[in-house]
C-alpha cells in the first residue's frame, strides 16, 4: 500500500511539475556592459508578467559573431527562437529561405494583438519588404545626428542655441570656432559610411542603389556615386585639408569622440543613440543638439535619415508553443510602457507613435533628446530614404572607409573613391546574389 501510495504521489508531482513548466525561448543577443543589463531587466519583467514562458537571454559577443553564431546553430539545428541582428545584416537574413519566421506571419498566426499601423514607418521601414509587412521587430534604433560644444560656440561669437542647417553655415560656423581660437577643429564624425555616405544620402533623397536600395530585390546594385555624393566627399577631402574637418578613423570612427570631449573639435556627428556617453564625457561644457546638415540647393532636402542598430529576427523550426511565447514578449516589448522606458534610458528610439507620445514629458525634460526622432520622422520616408537592403554590406562599409583613406590621401580625387566603391560593392553583391539564387 505504502508502495502504491509513493509511486502514485510520484505520478502526480510529476504531472503537476508538468502542468506548471514553463515553455523556454533563447534569446540570442549582443548588448553587453550596461545596455546588456537593462535588457535582462526588460527580460525579467516580461516573464515575470506572465507564468507560461520563460525568455533566457544569452549575450553573445559582436553583431558579426552573434549571426554568425546563430547561422551556425540553425545548421546544427540548435538554433535559438529570437536572435538579434544588425541592420546591415538584413538582406543577409531575407536571403535564408526557409531560416525565419517573418514577425508579420507569427504574429498573425498567434492571433497576437499586432497593429502594423502603429509602428513608427521610418523605424520600421528598413525591416519591412516591398509590400510593408514587417520582417523582423526593430530594438534598439538610432540614427545620426549633431553634438555641438555650446561653450565654443559663445567663444567664436557664435548664439550657442543655433546649431548649423546647412553645409554652408557648417563651414561658416567651423571657420569662425577656427580663427578665433576657440576649438582647434570645426567638426568631426562617427562612420563614414552610416553618416557620410547613407544617411547623407537619404538625407538628400538621393538613391545608394537600384531596386528602392536594395528592397526590391537581390539584383539591385550600389549606384551611390552621383552628383551629391561625390560633391560631398569633394567637401570632405577640402576641409580635411584646410583643417576645418578631423577624420575620426575607419568602421565607426573610434577617434572623433575624444576630439570632441577634449574640445579640440567643436562639433560631432554621431550616433543619437551616444547621447548619454556624450553627457558624461562633456565635463567642461555645455552639448547642444542639431540635426544632420544639408545641401541647400539639393532639391527636396531635408527628407529623412535613416536608422542604425538592430532588430530581432525569429528562427523557424522551434515548437509551435515557443512561437506563441515569442509573439507574447513581442507585444510586451511594444508596448508603449516598456518602449519608453528603453528608449529614456538608451538614447534609442521608440518604435511606435504611443511610446513616442508617452515620452514627451521626458522629451521635454531633456532638452535634445528628441533630435533624432524629429529627425527620422520629418518627412515619410521615400524608396531613397527608406533605408537600404545589399547583401555582404558589411565588408562594403569596409571599402567605404578604404577609398575615403584614398581620397583623404590624395591618391584618388572624389569621384574616382566612389566610383571605386561602386564597383567593389556591386562585385561582392554579385557574389551574393549568385549564392541565393
Amino acid at each position: 500500500m505504502n508502495k502504491l501510495f509513493a509511486a502514485s504521489t510520484v505520478a502526480l508531482i510529476a504531472s503537476l511539475s508538468a502542468a506548471n513548466a514553463q515553455t523556454e525561448i533563447q534569446w540570442w543577443h549582443a548588448m553587453g556592459g550596461e545596455l546588456g543589463a537593462k535588457l535582462e531587466e526588460i527580460t525579467k519583467g516580461f516573464n515575470d508578467s506572465q507564468d507560461e514562458y520563460t525568455v533566457v537571454p544569452s549575450y553573445k559577443g559582436t553583431y558579426p559573431e552573434t549571426m554568425t553564431a546563430a547561422i551556425a546553430a540553425f545548421r546544427a539545428q540548435q538554433q535559438p527562437a529570437i536572435v538579434q541582428v544588425f541592420e546591415v545584416g538584413t538582406g543577409t537574413m531575407m536571403a535564408a529561405e526557409g531560416a525565419i519566421v517573418p514577425v508579420h506571419q507569427l504574429m498573425e498566426e498567434q492571433g497576437a494583438d499586432f497593429n502594423p499601423q502603429a509602428y513608427l514607418p521610418s523605424v520600421v521601414g528598413y525591416y519591412t519588404d516591398t509590400n510593408g509587412n514587417m520582417l523582423s521587430l526593430p530594438f534598439n534604433s538610432s540614427t545620426p545626428i549633431v553634438y555641438y560644444n555650446k561653450t565654443v560656440f559663445e567663444k567664436a561669437g557664435l548664439d550657442p542655441n543655433s546649431p548649423p542647417k546647412t553645409w554652408a553655415e557648417l563651414e561658416e560656423f567651423s571657420t569662425k570656432i577656427k580663427e578665433s581660437g576657440a576649438a582647434n577643429c570645426g567638426f568631426t564624425t562617427q562612420w563614414i559610411s552610416w553618416i557620410q555616405t547613407e544617411n547623407l544620402s537619404a538625407w538628400h533623397n538621393q538613391p545608394i542603389g537600384t531596386e528602392q536600395n536594395g528592397f526590391g530585390g537581390t539584383s539591385a546594385r550600389l549606384t551611390l556615386n552621383g552628383p551629391v555624393q561625390v560633391k560631398h566627399w569633394e567637401n570632405l577631402k577640402r576641409l580635411s585639408d584646410e583643417g576645418i574637418f578631423k577624420y575620426g578613423g575607419p568602421v565607426g570612427g573610434d577617434n572623433a569622440a575624444p576630439m570632441f570631449y577634449s574640445q579640440d573639435c567643436a562639433m560631432y556627428m554621431a550616433s543619437s543613440a551616444s547621447r548619454a556617453g556624450v553627457i558624461a564625457n562633456a565635463k567642461d561644457f555645455e552639448v547642444g543638439y542639431g540635426m544632420l546638415p544639408y545641401y541647400d540647393d539639393v532639391e527636396g532636402a531635408p527628407q529623412n535619415s535613416i536608422i542604425g542598430g538592430a532588430s530581432l529576427w525569429v528562427l523557424s523550426g522551434k515548437p509551435d508553443e515557443e512561437y506563441a511565447g515569442v509573439a507574447k514578449f513581442f507585444e510586451y516589448l511594444s508596448s508603449p510602457e516598456v518602449q519608453a522606458d528603453w528608449a529614456s534610458f538608451s538614447g534609442y528610439l521608440p518604435i511606435t507613435q504611443a511610446a513616442m507620445d508617452q515620452m514627451a514629458t521626458f522629451y521635454s525634460e531633456n532638452p535634445g533628446a528628441d533630435t533624432g526622432i524629429k529627425q527620422i520622422t520629418l518627412n515619410e520616408p521615400t524608396e531613397n530614404s527608406k533605408g537600404l537592403r545589399f547583401g555582404n554590406y558589411v565588408q562594403i562599409r569596409g571599402i567605404i572607409d578604404e577609398e575615403f583613406e584614398q581620397l583623404l590621401s590624395g591618391s584618388k580625387d572624389a569621384q574616382g573613391a566612389l566610383d571605386s566603391v561602386v564597383e567593389r560593392g556591386n562585385a561582392l553583391i554579385a557574389e551574393f546574389e549568385a549564392q541565393n539564387q
